[in-house]
């Protein structure tokens, strides 16, 4: 892992006060009259900062990593500052504290997975039935015993270096007479027998993300699965993602949600010069786990919020029960709220998968403008064309139709068309403008551009388009290029937006 950076602005230099664990690097600075080359970590601002270095320090540092002592005087210009870069405040008598066993948790690089549904082993000896749904679940069905007993199992072990935190989320689902435990087993690097540690996790355990560090050595994780009992048992999905400790998810203050069904969705807040718009995107297809865009929607300078999925191979499309999908309307409304804005002050967009999300949750919202590349919309019609327009293009279109209609039918598919095109035509678009950037052969939603336009009646919205020849992924760059630059549009002449430089 790369060496967590941490820049001090102060008369004080900290490196002579307090010791500094394995992995951080602190620089004392008592003025900052530049950008550094290297962005920092963390800063930790020890005086009162000088009107000129505000700017530089709003520049130089992301959000949620901007740390103020007791000597700071949060005020004026110092207050926007903390405001717009979620500044927080540390007592001096916290700072060693802090270096020692927080800063570890403000790595650069953020990293999550979920742990492939195929390499989802079962236990030899298993009498049970066993029933596989694609990238969605595994389902055992069995007299499991009234003991625990290994049940399943993943193939290959994850390695983790000595020092890092690592978070564990389980998807499941269960009959209410099976109980489950699962163990985490740490080998160390290179040995199948050697245990450094391991921990045996009951459901009480598993109701919140597990924790776990492995602390005597680098080392491999094995994931094993314990049930008891007598029913069905749905494994959903393993989620591995380095930790943070309780200073976010994926980057410092990233946002976890959950339903009592256990599907998560992520979001990140940046308040930026908290100046309208609200830019919100919405991840696209991405089997890596964690946000998408951040540097893309940093460098407009707005406001802005990022939301992302990790359900099935790659994510859901957004869509769930009515619970999960309210988690995402109430998140952008949340931070609309913070930041005083009206929709009409908030853009909502994506790319791909992410245009679904982005349009779906514009009924709700009903923006200012909706910025969309490669639309993909009738989501039933692109599970279908994987049969015959695009075989084995696209998988996760199968996963999204089971897992939204129960099946993989014709009336699936219209079912899965219909439960976006109803709330679609529902809304009143009124006050809206769409951009849509699309592909002319497009081999997944061939129809989203002219279908978009045609169930466009009400009164004053604006849209209108930009067509590159090519199948969906034949020319993403091109599509990105139209979309920024339709977004630099709109922030210019209907915001006053100017980008320096």
């Amino acid at each position: 892992m790369d060496e967590i950076r941490i820049l001090q602005l102060g008369q004080e230099d900290w490196r002579k006060i307090y010791a500094l664990p394995e992995g951080v690097a602190l620089d004392h600075a008592e003025a900052f009259r530049e950008l550094p080359e290297k962005p920092y970590d963390m800063f930790f601002l020890d005086r009162n900062p000088l009107d000129e270095e505000i700017e530089l320090l709003f520049q130089g540092a992301k959000a949620y990593t901007l740390f103020v002592t007791d000597r700071v005087e949060v005020q004026g210009r110092a207050e926007w500052l903390c405001r717009s870069r979620k500044a927080r405040h540390i007592a001096r008598t916290d700072i060693q504290r802090f270096l020692t066993e927080e800063s570890r948790y403000y790595y650069s690089r953020p990293y999550g997975e979920k742990f492939r549904l195929a390499d989802v082993a079962i236990a030899q000896g298993f009498q049970g039935k066993v029933r596989w749904n694609g990238n969605q679940n595994v389902l055992l069905e069995a007299d499991f015993g009234d003991a625990f007993r290994q049940v399943a199992y993943w193939r290959y072990n994850s390695p983790v270096p000595q020092g890092q935190a690592v978070d564990f989320w389980l998807e499941y689902h269960r009959d209410p007479e099976v109980e489950i435990s699962m163990v985490l087993t740490l080998f160390a690097a290179g040995s199948a027998s050697d245990v450094l540690e391991q921990w045996e996790l009951g459901e009480e355990e598993l109701e919140k993300v597990v924790q776990v560090a492995c602390g005597k050595g680098d080392g491999t994780f094995f994931v094993s699965l314990r049930a008891k009992g007598r029913g069905r048992l749905w494994l959903t999905a393993l989620h591995k993602r380095i930790s943070r400790g309780s200073h976010g998810y994926f980057l410092p203050g990233g946002e976890r949600y959950v339903t009592a069904g256990r599907e998560e969705a992520f979001c990140y807040f940046e308040p930026g010069d908290m100046k309208p718009p609200l830019n919100v995107y919405f991840s696209g297809y991405k089997t890596l786990q964690g946000f998408e865009g951040y540097y893309m929607m940093r460098g407009l300078g707005c406001p802005f919020l990022l939301l992302s999925e990790p359900r099935l191979e790659g994510g859901g499309f957004y869509m769930g029960s009515s619970d999960y999908e309210h988690m995402f309307a109430n998140a952008i409304r949340k931070h609309m709220e913070e930041l005083g804005f009206t929709a009409e002050q908030v853009i909502l967009s994506g790319l791909s998968m992410g245009t679904f999300g982005a349009i779906y949750y514009g009924c709700d919202i009903r923006p200012h403008a909706m910025m969309v590349g490669k639309p993909l919309v009738s989501i039933g019609n692109v599970a279908a064309n994987e049969k015959h327009l695009r075989p084995g293009g696209f998988p996760t279109s199968l996963d999204v139709l089971r897992a939204q209609c129960g099946g993989l039918g014709e009336e699936d598919v219209e079912r899965l068309n219909e439960k976006f095109w109803k709330k679609f035509q529902e809304t009143d678009w009124g006050k809206s403008k769409f951009a849509i950037a699309y592909m002319i052969e497009d081999d997944y939603d061939a129809d989203a551009y002219e279908t978009l336009l045609s169930y466009l009646q009400s009164g004053g919205v604006q849209a209108y388009g930009k067509g590159l020849h090519g199948r969906h992924n034949d020319n993403t760059q091109g599509i990105i290029s139209w979309f920024l630059g339709q977004y630099n549009k709109i922030l210019r002449e209907d915001f006053g937006r100017r980008r320096e430089g």
